[in-house]
């Protein structure tokens, strides 16, 4: 199946693109597309590869599904597009983001800038029907998925990965912590940040990882 996806990914995938899961997935998605108001937008399904590609991951955030409100998701966990108001987790991870590196939050809440520098903005779920949070769960993204993660964990190594919330610890499980950075805490939703996402300091943690292992900083 040809999968328009960053060369890299599509290298390192092309076996899981050939599975039939992979290919029951995509009919189901496309149908869903044809039939419903799907988000994101069909283009932005893979942007968060095609914004970092597999030889320049540096950092993996974690999330679970798109937002599925309209105009909010662009391809990108936590990540909204420029003119939607930031919802409440992206909220509370600039407020630990200020708290960590004494950086504002910004006027916006597109994650591409810190895309664009190696941070794999990685939902679970790729798709989502409007206003039905997880409608797509189950249908094999999950699946696609932690094979993303896998391919990661043994093709890579000094990555750090960001585990915020039991659903990404779980999902997580596979990663090598003598390999990698895991850094896990409560998620930044307005239900758990207080149970440990505020002052875990996953920022400046990061930072000083990838410096002593030669790698350039993240600029959040």
């Amino acid at each position: 199946m040809d999968v328009r996806i960053e060369s890299g990914w599509k290298q390192a995938l092309q076996q899981e693109f050939q599975k039939p899961y992979f290919h029951q997935l995509t009919d189901f998605v496309r149908k869903e597309y044809n039939t419903r108001r799907i988000f994101p937008p069909a283009k932005q399904i893979f942007n968060a590869f095609d914004r970092c590609p597999l030889s320049k991951v540096k950092v993996v955030i974690l999330g679970q599904d798109p937002y599925h409100g309209p105009g909010q998701a662009n391809g990108l966990c936590f990540s909204v597009n420029d003119s939607i108001a930031k919802p409440p987790s992206l909220i509370n991870i600039f407020k630990e983001l200020e708290a960590d590196l004494e950086i504002s939050p910004p006027s916006n809440g597109n994650l591409e800038r810190w895309a664009d520098q190696g941070v794999l903005l990685l939902n679970a779920t790729l798709t989502v029907r409007a206003h039905q949070a997880g409608s797509h769960q189950g249908k094999g993204w999950e699946d696609f998925t932690d094979t993303v993660i896998q391919v990661l964990a043994e093709q890579k190594s000094n990555l750090v990965f960001m585990l915020w919330g039991s659903y990404a610890q779980k999902k997580g499980a596979v990663i090598d912590g003598s390999q990698h950075l895991i850094i896990k805490s409560a998620h930044p939703s307005p239900l758990a940040a207080h149970r440990g996402f505020f002052g875990s300091r996953p920022f400046s943690k990061t930072n000083r990882y990838l410096q002593a292992n030669g790698q350039v900083p993240i600029n959040w």
